[in-house]
């Protein structure tokens, strides 16, 4: 196939003209120092030659083959940048005319007195150093000598011939506007994902889509403070912003979540990847010269929001401390309890559940404010028994005792949102995921079964369950006959141990403080966590189980605190009494944990109850009846 390439193009790109979508062949490919994510190549128009750089979203064509030596491409968007005076064009997008193709023209090597793959592999040393390419073809590095040549007489005329070049002439567009010249020109926008930390001049445009709260800091250094927020532009891009010190006096007050701004003149620096869960290998810095400047104009290109959904079965084997994306409908909401930091800081905490298609639950852990607006809204949608749809931007994954995921800083909640997932979602649980069976991913032990194993009470002592090395995992169907009312509390620690509450029993010092032997602290206010002795039964007979503080939750549908203060400080006791009897003799579904203990010199068989859902008869009545079908066969 015979091909043109543009007779002059590299001249034309270094002129500045950005549209004119050459046809260019590629002379060289070497990937950056040794990474396989970004590669540096030679283009040729035939006569000149140019070194460039691809943007990050295209590193998959040279490894899939589609972009290699000979490859004649041609050029769909791009910019040549002046840094010290050095060029370097920055390829953003391109498309492949001839896969390989034999050397077009007599191009004229970026080196004369080496090859292409030396004078790549100089320059992507050069690279590492924080230098770029010298784009001026046939250009000699003046540091480049010749000490050999020095030494010898019979050379030392020619090895230090001068080199005769012509100066450079800019184009006639660009002569006489002094400010282009000077590089004092605006940036040109170019998206996010071609940002790279060799471009001397760019700017962005692109809308905040969560924002970080203020957080102060103490180092070797002083106190500082620091904020963060992310971007989203209308190619679909990401980046964090980080600010400090006298930056986030600049910009914390100006930047809000959903509006657009152009952003330039910052720094980039690798992605912490440890707290930075966007798909961006950068993160911007900004700096004392960084101007972020409002766009009025609202540009409706750019999405509100970009979301990538993981369904909750998907979840069951995502590594823990993972970032996700998740929707699903709230199928309850626990009361807020008060939790005492380690840092002695108190903050809130509420737990919800949520299913989707996929015929899994999850919990959802809400932390701080999250548990009082987005919280008590949920709380009373399902208390009106409306059940509504939640998606969970940026949760993050936590596999003690199962899956669950938990909010961060960076969290975003949306309530009934208006996009596709969530249409299609209300459409599914309004047909047939109201009354459709979940199995919980969260609170089991890891490694534990998950299909659900249906018992009888009988059956507990019976088949000796518990007995074994391993604790034994069961679901019995049953009512609550009686409660025991005289201890059905502790007092507990609220402190934080690492990211779960230490929770362990505290006892009244001298000072009037509670002190807990585990953290060795005192504190003022303890926590009351639930320890129910509770009497169950069915149709096969009865026995005794605990109850903790979550599953006490869900029994009683109060938090400790609250019956402890009945009871003991409000001394209502018929208040206090409803409460009890109305657990009493309904239909749950115990998920029981069954292990053998010792107390004294005692072997027990101790029932814990880990959860305690009410029996939703409709989704009871078809798996008795898939059960007989099953049966009967």
């Amino acid at each position: 196939m015979a091909v043109n390439l543009t007779a002059n193009a590299i001249a034309a790109i270094e002129g500045g003209d950005v549209n004119l979508k050459p046809l260019v062949q590629v002379l060289e490919i070497k990937a950056i120092g040794n990474s396989q994510d970004r590669y540096r190549i030679v283009i040729s128009d035939g006569i000149s030659t140019q070194q460039a750089m691809l943007a990050a979203q295209l590193s998959d064509r040279v490894k899939g083959g589609k972009l290699q030596k000979g490859s004649v491409i041609q050029l769909l968007d791009y910019i040549c940048s002046i840094i010290q005076n050095r060029k370097i064009i920055v390829v953003l997008n391109l498309e492949t005319i001839i896969a390989d193709c034999d050397i077009i023209g007599n191009p004229k090597l970026p080196m004369q007195s080496e090859s292409p793959q030396k004078a790549l592999s100089r320059d992507n040393s050069e690279c590492l150093r924080g230098e770029l390419f010298n784009g001026v073809s046939g250009s000699v590095p003046k540091s480049r000598n010749n000490s050999n040549a020095a030494s010898n007489p019979a050379n030392k005329m020619q090895s230090f011939r001068p080199t005769v070049q012509p100066s450079y002439q800019p184009p006639p567009n660009y002569k006489n506007h002094g400010a282009i010249i000077k590089n004092e020109a605006p940036a040109r926008i170019i998206p996010i994902a071609a940002l790279n930390p060799y471009q001397g001049r760019w700017a962005i445009k692109a809308r905040v889509t969560a924002k970080g709260d203020l957080r102060r800091y103490n180092n070797a250094r002083g106190d500082g403070k620091v904020f963060s927020f992310d971007l989203l532009d209308a190619d679909g891009g990401e980046i964090r912003v980080t600010c400090f010190n006298s930056i986030v006096d600049r910009f914390y007050d100006s930047v809000e979540v959903g509006r657009v701004y152009l952003i330039s003149k910052g720094s980039l620096k690798p992605a912490q990847k440890n707290f930075n869960h966007l798909n961006n290998e950068w993160e911007i810095f900004l700096e004392s010269t960084s101007t972020v400047d409002i766009c009025p104009d609202e540009d409706s290109s750019i999405p509100k929001q970009q979301f990538s959904f993981r369904p909750i079965n998907e979840i069951e084997h995502t590594e823990n401390n993972s970032i996700v994306d998740m929707i699903g409908i709230v199928i309850s909401v626990n009361p807020s309890v008060t939790i005492l930091r380690k840092n002695g800081m108190e903050t809130l905490r509420r737990i919800l559940n949520l299913k989707d298609e996929s015929g899994r639950s999850i919990e959802l852990t809400l932390w701080g404010d999250f548990c009082n607006k987005e919280g008590r809204e949920l709380q009373e949608l399902l208390d009106s028994r409306f059940f509504p749809v939640l998606a969970v931007k940026a949760g993050k994954v936590n596999d003690f005792s199962g899956k669950s995921v938990g909010t961060i800083s960076s969290t975003q909640l949306f309530l009934n949102p208006d996009f596709p997932e969530a249409h299609s979602l209300r459409d599914w649980f309004d047909r047939v995921g109201k009354n459709a069976s979940a199995q919980s991913i969260s609170r089991d032990i890891p490694g534990g079964p998950r299909n659900e194993i249906r018992k009888t009470v009988s059956q507990i002592k019976d088949e000796g369950l518990g007995r074994a090395d391993k604790p034994d995992w069961v679901t019995v169907k049953a009512t609550i006959s009686f409660i025991k009312t005289d201890n059905f509390c502790y007092t507990a620690c609220p402190l934080m141990v690492g990211d779960r509450q230490c929770g362990k029993k505290v006892m009244r010092s001298g000072n009037g403080n509670w002190h807990c032997e585990r953290c060795d602290q005192d504190i003022q206010e303890c926590e009351y966590r639930y320890l129910l002795q509770a009497q169950v039964q069915d149709h096969t007979g009865l026995t005794w189980v605990t109850a903790f503080q979550e599953s006490g939750e869900e029994i009683l549908g109060c938090s400790a605190k609250e019956l402890y203060l009945l009871k003991h400080i409000e001394e209502d006791d018929i208040r206090f009494g409803e409460v009890v009897r109305g657990s009493l003799f309904k239909q749950y579904l115990f998920r029981l944990k069954i292990k053998e203990e010792t107390y004294g010199d005692e072997q027990r068989v101790k029932i814990t109850v880990v959860k305690a859902d009410k029996v939703n008869f409709s989704v009871e009545s078809r798996y008795l009846l898939d059960l007989i079908s099953r049966t009967s066969l």
